[in-house]
């Protein structure tokens, strides 16, 4: 049986992929900063990304087969704020953990982001050159680096994503959800571009590629793109919320302390030809949203902090 470590598991990414990967037969660590979560069927233990120095005796003693880091500071704001922070987390510690994991001889996916990109040209590919726009962005960039440097033959997985989390207030159609549900009107920025998949479709697709054993870097994207309006719209219907309540703005009218790239959508051609199949359609992945939350997904996830 794989022995799997997910970092940042108390994360929205991190805790699906967990769930997604013991369903499917792995051995599943999960590290998390401070927060202990209740009744896992995963072995969790807390880690400090802040203390580089040791970082590496952390990664030897889980005894992982195989890592998929998807820890950061993800708070756009925070990372703006504390920006020393954030080069700690966001780039040298994944170049430490894969390194590591170089060493020990097992696979490391690092998860990035597609705020790498400037936002003014659209339909971006691998081939593309980056230029972030906030610290966030820039410090996940550096942490690309430092991972390629250090792990030529890492895994590298752009990402961008949506679905439900173990606070509720994690991803973007949960902000819509949450507004919606409550009878609360909310802005939907029509000029931000991205291409989301629903996050357990992007956790089936990087284990995936894990076994696959993809290397370089990969876009996990969506193969639609769409404004962040029209996911609060798509929301709205499937739910039977009144999409009325959204109201369209541009994001300069959104009051937002950083700075965002407008048009990140993005082209996953080269993921889809290495698995051989088509990838999801993000309105695809609001169906399985709404699958999830009649299974009682949310508060299964939410259940994990009580």
């Amino acid at each position: 049986m794989t022995r799997l470590l997910v970092t940042g598991v108390s994360g929205l990414l991190g805790i699906n992929l967990a769930l997604e990967a013991v369903s499917q037969g792995f051995d599943v660590v999960g590290w998390t900063n401070s927060r202990t979560l209740k009744n896992t069927p995963f072995q969790q233990e807390t880690v400090s990304l802040e203390e580089l120095e040791k970082l590496p005796d952390s990664l030897r003693n889980t005894r992982a087969d195989a890592v998929v880091h998807c820890a950061a500071i993800a708070n756009l704001d925070v990372a703006e704020q504390n920006p020393q922070l954030a080069d700690v987390v966001n780039a040298q510690a994944p170049g430490i953990l894969a390194e590591t994991a170089r060493e020990m001889g097992i696979p490391f996916v690092q998860i990035s982001t597609d705020s790498v990109f400037d936002g003014r040209k659209g339909n971006y590919s691998e081939t593309d050159q980056p230029n972030p726009q906030n610290t966030y962005a820039q410090s996940k960039l550096a942490g690309e680096m430092a991972v390629r440097q250090a792990y030529p033959n890492a895994l590298i997985a752009r990402v961008v994503f949506y679905g439900w989390s173990i606070s509720g207030k994690r991803s973007l159609a949960e902000f819509f959800f949450n507004n919606l549900s409550q009878g609360k009107q909310c802005n939907g920025f029509t000029d931000s571009i991205f291409s989301p998949l629903y996050v357990r479709d992007l956790a089936d697709l990087l284990l995936e590629g894990f076994s696959k054993q993809l290397t370089g870097t990969y876009h996990f994207f969506s193969r639609q793109s769409l404004s962040k309006y029209d996911l609060g719209v798509a929301v709205a219907k499937r739910f039977g919320f009144d999409e009325k309540l959204i109201t369209p703005v541009q994001t300069s009218q959104g009051n937002l302390l950083t700075q965002r790239s407008l048009n990140l959508s993005a082209n996953p051609a080269k993921l889809s030809e290495a698995l051989g199949h088509e990838l999801p359609a993000a309105t695809e992945g609001i169906e399985r949203l709404f699958e999830d939350y009649q299974k009682g997904l949310r508060e299964k996830l939410t259940a994990f902090l009580a």
